[in-house]
């Protein structure tokens, strides 16, 4: 490193700890040693320091201690113009520098100041990042949808810039945080002057406008080892090279370094994450922490994103249909409001429908794209309403009726990941909308057809050979074909409900979080989906057609070796071998012995109540308390890391009103307590359910949290109704 570079960052952390320093203890006069924090709904105290040293800060008093920690990182402070070319003590800086940062943002916290509005522009910044938002994008992490994440610091040289490489980063699907400025200006300000729509949906997440805020994407990386990869907190050297080997992070720094930019690089070396700079910096080679550039430079701004993404190592391939708009998953969260919106086809506004049709390969001329209508073109023109039905057949030499659904499925992110249509809903409730600026640059109705002959190809290639697309746009005709769709539809739901476990002799294995979590895997059955809630059992034989080398791989049940918990031979011994001897067996059915592990990107946690002879489920995002005395996040930390967990157990929340549900525990009689959205969302399918196992009335039994978030108001509301679980063979 050089020794300008390592001086830079030893005077930053020098200046970063004394600020943390005066800070704490002034706020320790103001609210007391023992007063308490956590950062907005996570499991991990102040995540860095929690990771790196095992010390949990809970308090005031507990941030002392942890500061003592990046003093005794430090390393004298240079004279001036004398430089230290020792890389050990910048990477120790560098340290110290994140820990002092994370006790800086938690005072800020504490002290009010912290998500910061921008006084300029009224805009909110997103500050911390929850547990549950990285709960929330991990089926993207891991399956390579989002292939990495980028750190833009400071402010591009003009807006136009700005939005440019934003643009970049959006089109090969990579999350975008962005901190720090440079004399006043950032980036953040840069995107809200041209009017870039910004927060999660769009995968550009301001996180505040110092280079301090940088600090929480870090949390966010080191985060991933503690939740995915199961490492414990104090074993920094697995968190580190975790970080490395798994999280593929890297920054983009505009604009002239200063100390605390050169410190907090540092940090981030030391987590394996490179920084590319538009400005002229000396480049500095691998040091023995990395295998690449550790600072590198791109002074073009039209090539820094691929430099970086050259510099980290990332492999993206991205397919765009010829359309003349961006493409990409970015765009997915893309919202259209009403002011905004050109035309629109359905959502109850005009008939609408979509419908996936089988086909012989001599039937369909692929790429082939036809519009039938009356003046459909002048009626497109004119924008407002239209109804729409989309026709899409799909051939292929291994296509099977059973993938209709799944192909259907994807009509929805076809359309969703072009920047300027919006898609909700699907078969005949779908609803779509074209944007102002979609129409200026060039997006016809066609276009809705074109997305669909490239994308289905390129998704399922090993399926389907042909693809063609008719679109109506006739209500005499939308109506006509919806109903031939819509009987489509029921005989395929016929079809799919008649499987069950025992009907088919091949599970399929998600493997995909093993990227992140290396003992886990997911075994999918026809009544189990993925814990994800992403992947049910005919997506895992889709998948299978299409990558037989992927991450859903076929599991030959082989014997039954326990008919009431659901454990086969086959299974176990797809397990020993998938986990690598992690996991020697697997009791489908139960939540007691031998249950399934969990990554992380789990929708639900099922956990025992031991006091009320039952289970309680709470979904991720919940974030009050629960009978057993811990929220979401905090049960989530103890499930995750690809571990068996008995008594705990993370789920897909339709895996709920499965029979196999619990089926050896006695199944959904056993829930004593689930959250409202959870009962509101699951009604319909749960009280048939109830019904099946002759208790029709059990929702109304089942408390929540507005009933009870302790374990003795939930005895008393169970006792008062006449739970069935009160009276049910004991579970422990």
């Amino acid at each position: 490193m050089s020794k300008l570079i390592a001086s830079a960052a030893i005077r930053g952390a020098h200046k970063l700890v004394k600020q943390a320093e005066e800070m704490l203890e002034q706020t320790i006069r103001d609210k007391g040693e023992s007063h308490t924090f956590e950062f907005p709904d996570t499991a991990f105290y102040l995540p860095m320091i929690y990771a790196m040293t095992g010390f949990p800060v809970k308090t005031l008093g507990d941030m002392r201690t942890a500061l003592g920690y990046a003093k005794e990182l430090l390393h004298p402070e240079p004279e001036e113009n004398v430089w230290k070319p020792y890389l050990g003590e910048a990477l120790d800086s560098g340290m110290a520098t994140l820990f002092a940062e994370e006790i800086i943002l938690a005072l800020k916290y504490i002290n009010g100041f912290e998500p910061v509005t921008d006084p300029e522009t009224g805009y909110v910044y997103n500050g911390f990042i929850t547990d549950t938002i990285q709960r929330n994008l991990g089926i993207q992490l891991v399956d390579g949808t989002m292939p990495g994440f980028a750190a833009v610091i400071g402010a591009a040289p003009d807006d136009d810039t700005a939005v440019n490489i934003v643009r970049e980063l959006q089109e090969k699907n990579i999350l975008i945080f962005l901190s720090g400025h440079v004399n006043g200006n950032s980036v953040t300000k840069q995107l809200l002057r041209k009017g870039v729509e910004l927060g999660w949906d769009t995968r550009i997440v301001p996180l505040g406008p110092d280079t301090e805020h940088t600090l929480y994407a870090l949390d966010w990386a080191v985060r991933a080892s503690l939740i995915f990869g199961g490492k414990k907190p104090g074993d920094y050297k697995e968190h580190l090279k975790y970080q490395k080997d798994r999280v593929f992070a890297f920054a983009i720094v505009l604009g002239e370094l200063d100390d605390i930019k050169w410190s907090t690089g540092a940090g981030a070396i030391n987590m394996g994450f490179p920084a590319i700079c538009d400005t002229d910096v000396p480049v500095i080679h691998p040091t023995g922490v990395c295998t690449y550039e550790e600072v590198d430079k791109e002074l073009d701004h039209s090539k820094i994103v691929q430099k970086s993404i050259e510099v980290r190592g990332l492999k993206i391939i991205v397919e765009k249909p010829p359309i003349p708009v961006a493409y990409g998953p970015a765009f997915e969260g893309e919202r259209i409001r009403k002011e905004d919106m050109f035309i629109e086809f359905g959502g109850q506004r005009t008939p609408a429908f979509e419908w996936v049709r089988m086909k012989e390969l001599e039937e369909v001329e692929d790429g082939k794209v036809t519009i039938v209508g009356t003046d459909w073109q002048k009626k497109y023109e004119e924008g407002g309403r239209m109804p729409l039905g989309i026709v899409i057949d799909v051939a292929g030499r291994k296509m099977q009726k059973d993938f209709e659904s799944v192909i259907e499925r994807k009509v929805h992110h076809n359309i969703n990941e072009a920047q300027g249509l919006w898609h909700m809903g699907q078969r005949d409730i779908n609803w779509i909308r074209i944007n102002h600026n979609a129409k200026k640059e060039g997006v016809t109705l066609e276009h809705l057809g074109i997305i669909q002959t490239t994308m289905m190809k390129h998704r399922f290639k090993s399926i389907v050979d042909k693809v063609q697309v008719t679109i109506y746009t006739d209500e005499k005709d939308v109506l006509e074909i919806r109903e031939q769709a819509r009987q489509a539809y029921k005989e395929r739901d016929q079809r799919l409900g008649a499987l069950t476990d025992e009907a088919v002799d091949t599970f399929y294995s998600c493997l995909l979080c093993q990227s992140f979590a290396p003992s886990h895997v997911c075994v999918i059955t026809p009544e189990r989906l993925g814990l994800c809630g992403a992947y049910n059992w005919l997506d895992g034989k889709a998948a299978y057609e299409i990558d037989p080398t992927g991450g859903n791989q076929p599991i030959e049940k082989g014997q039954l070796l326990d008919a009431r918990y659901g454990r086969y031979s086959g299974v176990d011994e797809y397990l020993k071998k998938a986990s690598g001897g992690a996991v020697e067996t697997l009791n489908l059915y139960t939540i007691m012995e031998n249950p399934m592990t969990s990554c992380g990107c789990f929708e639900c946690i099922v956990a025992i109540v031991p006091e009320a002879n039952g289970v309680m489920i709470v979904q991720r995002g919940h974030q009050g308390m629960t009978p057993v005395g811990m929220k979401f996040s905090t049960l989530a930390g103890s499930v995750g890391g690809g571990v068996q967990s008995p008594g705990f157990m993370g789920i897909g929340r339709n895996f709920i009103t499965s029979r196999k549900f619990l089926y050896g525990d006695g199944g959904i009689k056993r829930i004593v307590w689930m959250t409202k959205n959870l009962k509101e969302s699951l009604k319909e399918a749960f009280e048939e359910r109830a019904k099946e196992e002759g208790v029709p009335d059990l929702l109304d039994k089942i408390a929540d949290e507005t009933i009870a978030e302790d374990s003795e108001k939930l005895l008393e509301f169970l006792s008062s109704v006449g739970h069935p679980a009160l009276e049910m063979e004991p579970m422990i």
